[in-house]
């Protein structure tokens, strides 16, 4: 894992889109009338990593990590700080493993990683809905081995209109 600069941004751009069409079949999006997965008319995927951008713009509030396996691009984990949290020090944004990866503890280590990289309260969040069952054993398994001791919060809230799954700590 490692923190992503301008020379390695396209790699996570290259994913994002694999990331929303996952996301599709969990929350039930449907592409745009442009087959860009944004609620807007985002004509074109450069025109959706233009407002991605953001993520390397603000390096000192916003930290895109690129995950590797074995040198190949594996996935992205986002973190923010304020003013982009919900009253904690850190939020993990946005956490993607591909496919190919999955299930291979490549996911469970690059969250520790990111975990251990930033020091402080943390909130994390997912979608509480049948649908997304492997994403929140995911997250309380890797949760509870990484916070065996010291424990963490979860709890069910409802967030943008969308039930969620809270995690702190």
């Amino acid at each position: 894992m490692e923190l992503s600069d301008a020379s390695t941004k396209f790699i996570i751009n290259n994913m994002y889109p694999l990331y929303l069409h996952d996301l599709s079949g969990i929350w039930g999006w449907k592409p745009n009338r442009y087959g860009v997965f944004e609620d807007d008319d985002t004509r074109t995927l450069n025109d959706q990593i233009q407002v991605f951008d953001i993520w390397w713009d603000k390096p000192e509030v916003l930290f895109p990590y690129l995950i590797r396996a074995d040198d190949i691009p594996a996935g992205f984990a986002l973190v923010a700080t304020p003013p982009y949290t919900f009253g904690s020090e850190f939020y993990m944004n946005e956490f993607f493993v591909m496919k190919p990866f999955r299930g291979q503890n490549i996911a469970e280590a690059a969250a520790a990683q990111v975990l251990n990289e930033h020091s402080g309260s943390w909130e994390i969040q997912t979608n509480a809905t049948d649908s997304n069952k492997r994403a929140q054993a995911f997250w309380r398994k890797t949760l509870h081995s990484y916070r065996a001791e010291r424990g963490f919060q979860e709890s069910v809230e409802i967030t943008n209109d969308h039930v969620k799954i809270v995690f702190r700590f």
